[in-house]
């Protein structure tokens, strides 16, 4: 049996609470799609709801500790150092139009370090998490980043930029808590973003690292403005080198 922290199984506990209405909620969404409404309003209300059940579960025993979400912003609580990160669905857009691809996202950052963190797919039920020096895990199993050394052999994630101006072998899913997950388990080899917000990529880079992979130091950016590079090892350098050409 695995040996979690207690913010970790925290966290773990929140984001199952959360996800049930998330669930029931994207059962909705479908009906919706055929409303002259249509399902904008409802998602902002699924969004918000979710984000609260979460502040509300992790403050039951952490009272003190600040929060950054992706709804809310910045909430400062007594302890300013410790801060629970906070994305409620990574993947709105796909949730919108009823496509099953999206995730809760959950990091805990202790003066600016990423300690533990956690993306729970709901529809797939797959909960990715990971803590520092604690390697990184799929549902209780031990992951480990790809060993494909060739870019011609590997699959990369990025936004519609990074598609569009890449010759890579690429994919553009809408929801990168989950493109890195993917990278951390070995379905993808590499992830990269620019522009991209802290709550969509912080349990994602710890992930990766605990893995066995490389990201690049993401702390050097506004929280709101980071340029993400992330891949197994073998192939970092000539990710990184390929990147630059284009």
């Amino acid at each position: 049996m695995i040996s979690i922290s207690s913010n970790l199984n925290l966290m773990i506990k929140a984001a199952e609470k959360a996800s049930k209405s998330l669930i029931r909620d994207f059962g909705e969404v479908e009906k919706l799609q055929v409303s002259k409404k249509g399902p904008y309003d409802f998602v902002t209300k699924t969004d918000k709801n979710v984000e609260r059940i979460l502040i509300e579960e992790l403050s039951k025993s952490k009272k003190n500790y600040s929060f950054i979400t992706e709804e809310t912003g910045k909430i400062n609580n007594k302890d300013k150092e410790n801060f629970w990160i906070i994305d409620p669905i990574d993947g709105t857009t796909n949730f919108l139009h009823g496509i099953p691809h999206f995730a809760i996202c959950i990091a805990h950052i202790n003066n600016k370090e990423i300690l533990s963190g956690l993306i729970f797919d709901p529809i797939k039920d797959e909960m990715f998490f990971a803590e520092k020096d604690k390697g990184a895990y799929l549902n209780n199993q031990r992951l480990r980043v790809s060993k494909k050394n060739s870019l011609e052999e590997c699959l990369f994630s990025s936004n519609h930029e990074g598609v569009k101006f890449s010759n890579l072998n690429m994919r553009y899913s809408g929801c990168a808590a989950l493109d890195l997950a993917y990278v951390a388990s070995g379905r993808l080899d590499g992830f990269f973003h620019n522009k991209i917000n802290l709550w969509d990529v912080a349990t994602g880079t710890l992930l990766v690292r605990e893995a066995g992979g490389n990201v690049n130091d993401i702390n050097k950016f506004d929280i709101n403005n980071i340029d993400i590079k992330a891949s197994n090892s073998s192939i970092n350098d000539q990710m990184l080198k390929h990147l630059e050409e284009f």
